[in-house]
């Protein structure tokens, strides 16, 4: 989730694996998969940077797991 500011100066806390497009018009409108769309304060980059923060938290708990590694067996 990531907070963003609506121009009325509330906060807003949106799903970040929701957002489907955010775009500048001029105002930063941003579209979710739901069909919801918010206009907010933050500008695109702002919104980015949100998203790319939240995702390095996300799966900064992950390991990555080579495949191949198990698919090797031991000999009979």
């Amino acid at each position: 989730m990531i907070t963003l500011k609506k121009l009325n100066e509330t906060d807003i806390v949106i799903n970040a694996e929701l957002i489907e497009t955010v775009e500048a018009a001029p105002d930063t409108v941003i579209t979710l998969v739901t069909g919801n769309r918010f206009i907010v304060k933050d500008s695109v980059k702002e919104v980015i940077a949100k998203v790319t923060e939240y995702r390095k938290v996300v799966f900064s708990g992950r390991k990555a797991i080579n495949p191949i590694e198990g698919l090797q067996r031991d000999p009979l």
